[in-house]
């Protein structure tokens, strides 16, 4: 098997623990970094080009989905795993949408985890049993692949939807400015426009539009 080099991300340091120690486990498959918060794994996934790219969902800073967004954008030829507990039909669209191409669930992880970056190695899908039911009632349903739709949120830049996580965290707008290494000015005109864009009139109200599109968990 040839050499691998694999990324972690995920805010409990057990899990990580968890998952190193199984794909360790494998000849010539090398954990190249982990990640605790998502800010840090999309740095992390610039400076180490890993080839598969092992991301929870939840995570502090920037969530799953956006790492996705920004670590394909950055490179492409990385391979994004999610290993998570959700296990929303809508969540699943969103992720293919940007770029995933691999979906397991962590109860499923010492069962498929090895079999899954195998094929993403290889530059196959993998999900999950219970996923793959997802995606094919969602192509169903729709009449279309599952990822097709357009969410609200791609009507924010990168940027919008970083400062977007942090402001519904509880950070205030310098805080913001100092995790993303912008202006105050900056993030203000960001959050400015977020609360244009969306509709949105007073940071109840932004921290609910994060829940409710799972951009953070109440």
């Amino acid at each position: 098997m040839r050499l691998l080099r694999i990324l972690i991300a995920d805010d409990h340091e057990v899990v990580r623990q968890g998952v190193r120690a199984i794909l360790e486990a494998q000849p010539g498959w090398s954990i190249v970094a982990e990640s605790e918060n998502g800010l840090d794994a999309v740095e992390q996934a610039q400076q180490t080009k890993p080839d598969i790219a092992l991301l929870d969902i939840s995570m502090p800073l920037l969530n799953g989905l956006e790492v996705t967004r920004q670590i394909l954008k950055q490179r492409p030829e990385t391979q994004v795993l999610i290993l998570t507990m959700h296990e929303s039909n809508e969540l699943v669209q969103d992720l293919l949408a940007a770029g995933a191409r691999g979906y397991i669930l962590k109860t499923d992880a010492k069962r498929d985890l090895v079999n899954a970056v195998i094929s993403l190695s290889e530059g196959r899908p993998f999900f999950t049993s219970k996923v793959a039911e997802m995606v094919l009632e969602g192509y169903r349903q729709r009449g279309a692949p599952v990822g097709a739709e357009i969410s609200i949120g791609d009507r924010l830049t990168a940027r919008e939807r970083q400062i977007l996580q942090l402001l519904a965290e509880g950070k205030s707008s310098k805080e913001a400015a100092v995790a993303l290494n912008i202006s105050i000015k900056t993030a203000e005109t960001h959050r400015a426009n977020i609360m244009r864009k969306l509709d949105l009139h007073s940071l109840a109200d932004l921290v609910r539009y994060a829940i409710r599109n799972r951009i953070i968990e109440p």
